[in-house]
């Protein structure tokens, strides 16, 4: 069977319904479900993505109208599909076991049938199911189990960030809060790559995601995984985060963890980064303030096994700078490109530079061959505010 090469995205958010009602209130407005597909299908280029909030009852409204109308169709094998895009469909749920803090975690559903029938679960036992990342009143391994009834696949999210996350708030080891033999993949956020997490042996046995998390449309795409299947559904999503039958994950495609906004410590209050100590509690030598938000490159040190030891199965991970990191590329320049050359991920990785430079100018084609050859210069990134590509970067 010949397997392609497919651009995933797994974990996007839905920031209001097509009639106004807020589903992830700190995304944007427009991203509503047919919006999202959209702009994956016609300019980002992805071939899957995974729409978190998915669970919402409006927002499946929404859905089972689209099927009944004919804009979106069921495939088979799971997902929605929209113009040669896959949704696969799921829900991020806050989780908090006694004496740890909250984590955040990643559910995703073969069938529109099987997620409605998870929202109907998740209605009994949280307070708002309409809202995304709602908290969930119930035992953690409950949760493993009612996905895994459903034909579901578990990923936590963004595992080292300072808030709300495996690693980051809740414990040191991802197996105190969940049964690892239920967990296929983790989720490993703007700020660590794939060389920091293997820090942690307990994570060896699974693979790697990298998703944008995005909460607007622009941010769609900038990280993703390249999966190797035989087509985009959610059974050769299963396969691949297996590694079974052929199906893997050919890259991962992330930010230089630099450019996060939670790689380094950073004081809140003159904006210093830090090195801290491990004693708490840890007030900046600066200003004196105690609002430090620990970065994930000093968590990861701070909780980590030994040396950085990758199994042979690990995907490598490839530095990508999305291209409104890009310094000079704005909204006109960008509309430009794709009117051009079609999708962002043809300007980041297929189109000749000389045709880039034709179109965007030579300082703009010069920074994209940089980071294709991963060279661009990088101002690191903590405390919530993200990391920067330095202008006026020479070739040498």
């Amino acid at each position: 069977m010949r397997l392609r090469r497919v651009f995933a995205d797994l974990h996007i958010h839905i920031g209001r319904t097509k009639s106004g009602l807020p589903v992830k209130i700190s995304a944007a407005r427009n991203l509503t479900f047919h919006e999202i597909v959209r702009e994956a299908a016609h300019r980002k280029g992805m071939d899957m993505i995974g729409i978190i909030d998915a669970h919402s009852p409006p927002v499946q409204e929404e859905i089972a109208r689209g099927l009944e109308e004919g804009i979106y169709r069921e495939d088979p094998e799971g997902g929605i599909l929209y113009n040669g895009t896959t949704a696969i469909l799921g829900a991020e749920i806050e989780v908090k076991e006694e004496g740890m803090g909250p984590a955040h975690l990643l559910a995703y559903f073969p069938t529109f049938a099987s997620i409605r029938r998870f929202t109907d679960w998740l209605r009994r036992h949280m307070k708002n199911v309409r809202l995304s990342t709602q908290r969930l009143r119930r035992p953690v391994r409950e949760l493993q189990e009612r996905v895994a009834e459903e034909g579901g696949l578990l990923i936590p999210a963004h595992v080292f960030t300072p808030f709300k996350s495996v690693y980051g708030s809740a414990t040191d080891r991802m197996s105190r809060l969940l049964d690892m033999d239920g967990i296929v993949a983790v989720e490993l956020g703007l700020s660590a790559d794939a060389t920091m997490a293997d820090h942690l042996y307990e994570l060896s046995r699974v693979s790697f995601v990298t998703n944008s998390d995005a909460h607007s449309l622009g941010k769609i795409g900038r990280e993703y995984n390249e999966l190797l299947l035989h087509r985009p559904s959610f059974r050769e999503l299963e396969l691949a985060l297996r590694r079974l039958e052929g199906r893997r994950i050919a890259a991962n495609y992330g930010l230089n963890p630099k450019l996060g906004k939670y790689y380094r410590t950073r004081c809140i209050g003159c904006g210093a980064i830090l090195s801290p100590k491990k004693e708490e509690p840890f007030s900046c030598p600066h200003c004196g303030d105690r609002r430090v938000v620990k970065g994930v490159s000093d968590r990861i040190a701070e909780i980590a096994d030994g040396p950085s030891k990758s199994p042979r199965h690990r995907a490598p991970y490839l530095y990508q700078v999305p291209l409104d990191f890009i310094p000079g590329l704005g909204p006109k320049t960008l509309d430009r490109l794709l009117a051009r050359f079609g999708t962002e991920m043809n300007v980041l990785h297929r189109v000749p530079i000389e045709e880039v430079a034709a179109v965007a100018g030579e300082a703009i084609a010069r920074s994209i061959r940089l980071a294709r050859e991963r060279r661009l210069e990088i101002e690191e990134g903590g405390g919530g505010i993200y990391g920067r590509v330095r202008a006026g970067q020479s070739d040498r």
